[in-house]
């Protein structure tokens, strides 16, 4: 028999004219990532369920326990839910030692003094800060002022985390280290977490699975392997470094506006057809040979990718294709130009939508 959930949340709420109505369910120990863009709802989710947004309708129930039940005029206060916070700017005390920073959690759950700064040293000692326990937020690096965060959210035995973009205000190299020190603490973490950020590669490495919320809506859920093999939305396609596009399937081909694609899989009915950019060939003439899709194209734009330069390109389908600056050089691309675009079918996929 299935556990019922850790967290069981249907989270209705208002916020001026958006109107954000997303169901999330989290189990003991599972680490729940929420991506989307900006605009998307993901901090009024947070914000609700840290309870610094009251839900206007729906419900919030974690442990067994209402803490946020409009229907029966139920609404429990943030300082005696018990959810941690790191938030995106950490929000240290700046006139408080890393130490007392950490046993705030605890004192303010009730812990006599003594207990919560002995509760806080262990805690700095757990995330490789015991050394700097005397030390106060403006003497602390990026990533000692987030392993404090952590520490302080932990230390009161929180039923459920949340992380709120906790990566985000580190440079390129702080975050790497972060990264691998925060999974290897949310692994020993029995509670529910969700963790708030745009960032896919924080999502895929810390999350066991994904929530994706455009509009105040969840749009696409699931482990980070089903997400990025078959995406939903131009949201998410761009996320994973995908071309999308809906069309009409019947069988390996799948009609886009004007366009016939041919697709590695049978699909009958409303389909989704993907392929990578790095898939797209662009050729001066209409290619001989093996490709099954080939159409006409004008470049768009050219800017660098990586190593790599991503062409956007318009025609019957807007599609982007990745090539090698000699290719670029060799083709004379420049926006405006006419090529011919072409995806080998065993490249391109299907799948209902």
């Amino acid at each position: 028999m299935t556990a019922p959930p850790l967290l069981d949340a249907h989270l209705v709420a208002d916020r001026g004219a958006f109107h954000l109505d997303v169901r999330l369910r989290i189990a003991a120990g599972e680490v729940v990532a929420l991506l989307g863009p900006n605009g998307a709802g993901k901090t009024t989710a947070l914000r609700a369920l840290a309870g610094l947004h009251p839900l206007t309708a729906g419900h919030l129930t974690l442990g067994g326990v209402d803490l946020d039940r409009p229907d029966r005029r139920r609404w429990v206060p943030p300082e005696r839910r018990p959810v941690g916070v790191v938030f995106q700017d950490y929000l240290l005390f700046p006139h408080l030692s890393a130490l007392d920073n950490v046993a705030f959690g605890p004192r303010r759950h009730g812990a006599d003094r003594r207990a919560a700064r002995d509760r806080a040293q262990g805690w700095l000692a757990r995330v490789g800060l015991g050394e700097q326990a005397r030390r106060r937020p403006r003497q602390l690096s990026g990533g000692q002022a987030q392993r404090v965060a952590l520490a302080r959210a932990l230390a009161v035995d929180p039923t459920l985390l949340l992380l709120d973009e906790p990566l985000a205000a580190l440079d390129a190299g702080t975050r790497l280290d972060t990264r691998a020190e925060l999974q290897r603490h949310l692994g020993g973490h029995s509670g529910a977490t969700l963790l708030v950020t745009h960032d896919p590669l924080d999502a895929f490495v810390l999350a066991d699975r994904l929530l994706i919320v455009e509009h105040g809506r969840v749009v696409q859920e699931g482990d980070a392997a089903s997400v990025t093999a078959r995406p939903r939305t131009d949201y998410v396609a761009r996320l994973v470094g995908l071309n999308l596009h809906r069309g009409r399937a019947d069988g390996h081909t799948v009609q886009v506006g004007e366009l016939t694609l041919t697709a590695a899989d049978r699909v009958v009915g409303d389909a989704f057809v993907a392929f990578p950019p790095a898939a797209v060939a662009l050729h001066p003439a209409r290619p001989d040979g093996s490709p099954r899709n080939v159409w006409p194209a004008t470049v768009g734009g050219v800017q660098r990718h990586g190593d790599n330069l991503r062409v956007q390109l318009d025609g019957p389908i807007t599609v982007a294709a990745d090539v090698t600056p000699a290719a670029a050089a060799h083709l004379r691309l420049v926006p405006g130009q006419p090529v011919w675009a072409a995806v080998k079918a065993a490249e391109t996929h299907a799948y209902p939508a």
